[in-house]
Parts: C-alpha cells; sequence; structure tokens
C-alpha cells in the first residue's frame, strides 16, 4: 500500500474519506505506544489492549470528526484520554482488583537479586507514580514517556501550555520526593 509512507494526517484524511485500510496503517504505527501509555495508567495487561482498541473502533467511529489541522498524535491521544476516563468512571473497582493481580504476579515472576533490586526500584517508582494526582500522572506519561510536547499535551488537556509547563514542574518534583519516600521504607 502506497500510503504507509504517507504522514498520520494525510492517512486520516483518507480514512476519514472512505478509506479504511489507511486506519490499519496508523494502527500498526501507533498500536505499541497507546498499549505502553495505558499499561503505564493501569498496570495491566489485558486492561490496556481493550482500551487500545477501543481509541482505534472510536478512531473508525469519529473519523469524520478528524480536523486536518490538528496533528493526528494530538487527536488520537486526546481519544485515549477519553476512552481511559470513561473506563475510570464505569469500572473502577474491577480495574483495581486487576491491578493489584497483575503486581502480584510482576512478583512472583522476579527471582534473582539483580532483578529484586530492580522491582524494587520499579515498584518505587510506581507507587510513587500511583500517588500522583490523576493528571500530574497523566501529564508525566504524556511528556516523558510518549514524548508529546507541552502544546501537544495542551491541545489533549485543554489547558493552557503554561498550565500544563507548571503541572509537569510540580509533577516532578512531587514525584522526586514521593520515589525517595518509597525506597526509603
Amino acid at each position: 500500500m502506497t500510503e504507509v509512507k504517507l504522514p498520520d494526517e494525510d492517512l486520516m484524511t483518507l480514512a476519514r474519506n472512505g478509506n479504511l485500510d489507511a486506519v490499519g496503517v496508523l494502527f500498526e504505527r501507533y498500536h505499541a505506544r497507546l498499549f505502553n501509555f495505558f499499561l503505564n495508567l493501569t498496570r495491566c495487561r489485558e486492561l490496556s489492549s481493550d482500551l487500545t482498541q477501543t481509541v482505534f473502533y472510536r478512531i473508525m467511529k469519529y473519523r469524520d470528526t478528524y480536523n486536518g489541522p490538528n496533528t493526528f498524535k494530538t487527536w488520537m491521544y486526546r481519544i485515549a484520554r477519553n476512552a481511559f476516563t470513561d473506563h475510570y468512571r464505569t469500572r473502577k473497582r474491577r480495574m483495581e482488583n486487576e491491578n493489584g493481580e497483575l503486581k502480584l504476579a510482576l512478583y512472583n515472576e522476579l527471582s534473582d537479586e539483580a532483578e529484586k533490586e530492580k522491582k524494587e526500584k520499579y515498584e518505587a517508582l510506581s507507587a510513587a507514580m500511583d500517588k500522583l494526582p490523576g493528571k500530574q500522572k497523566e501529564i508525566i506519561l504524556l511528556s516523558r514517556f510518549e514524548g508529546l510536547k507541552y502544546n501537544e499535551i495542551s491541545e489533549i488537556t485543554g489547558d493552557s501550555v503554561a498550565n500544563v509547563k507548571v503541572t509537569a514542574h510540580r509533577a516532578i518534583k512531587s514525584l522526586k520526593k514521593l520515589y525517595f519516600e518509597n525506597v526509603r521504607e
């Protein structure tokens, strides 16, 4: 397919005009990144997979709402954010149970000393991330783990770029403090 080399925005325009194969190309480009984004939010592989599928379902369903001047990635992460919020609102208890089961499974899999040390650092960071307020956690994930720029995050969240920068700064400061508290415990 020649669309493979097209920019995301052109592929989305093709999809909006009825070429659903273009969504397949976008899926190949972004499904792993979305999965990892959701995995960092939920700590559950199954749920992350489901949410990733939900995003691409919504991309196909709402392709007519795509506005060309917006970057596709920003539009996609806005959909992802809404999918996560919708899920969290309706299935909070289920997600918490799956989250706990995943942490227990990870604990049982790690055995040697080097892996235990990595696991302890990961758990301390994970625990620190979990203690951050939702907005701060989201901005850290989008900026540091997904590599989005503050102006892109601003478009996704609806906050000003200045507010995103301030929130990111505060989140990093809080995350450092929380991480080192968890390491000392």
